[in-house]
């Protein structure tokens, strides 16, 4: 699995699926299907791993127009926000859902995309969503006095709504 994710906003882009063994034209097949639909980023952050330094990964970002930054060497803290939603991705909802095959599992993960982003708040962005401080408008408060669940992610999260 690939993620990609908007450091300033704290958004998630996108994630890489791969059933098989992962090469170099694996990686830019996750990393392609991760930015469909989105505008390309100018620059990209990647650590050191071999999969990273193939010749079909440079001819890649070259043809996108992506300036590839390099993270400190064998310094996973140069990532911390990576490091953190990979966590929380595993934590709050790998561990807790199955998943039966590659496509299940990159539909799960568009879910669990759409709810990050949108709906779910952040400590670190003052309560906010990745989407709100990417410019989206914020939701409607919900009246304590009429309110019902919404349930994401197949009922494995729930917030309240205006009834």
């Amino acid at each position: 699995m690939l993620v990609v994710m908007d450091v300033f906003s704290r958004r998630i882009i996108g994630f890489g699926v791969a059933r098989e063994h992962i090469d170099g034209v694996t990686v830019c097949r996750m990393f392609n299907d991760a930015i469909a639909c989105q505008p390309r980023p100018k620059h990209l952050s990647t650590d050191h791993a071999p999969l990273f330094r193939v010749h079909r990964w440079f001819a890649n970002l070259r043809i996108l127009e992506i300036e590839e930054i390099k993270s400190v060497p064998y310094a996973p803290t140069s990532h911390p926000f990576i490091e953190r939603l990979i966590g929380t991705v595993r934590r709050e909802y790998l561990d807790r859902v199955f998943f039966w095959n590659s496509v299940d599992l990159t539909r799960k993960l568009k879910a669990f995309r759409d709810y990050y982003n949108e709906i779910r708040t952040h400590r670190s962005l003052d309560g906010t969503t990745p989407a709100q401080c990417a410019g989206a408008e914020p939701a409607a408060p919900a009246k304590l006095s009429s309110y019902a669940s919404l349930q994401h992610c197949q009922g494995l999260f729930q917030t309240p709504m205006a009834a």
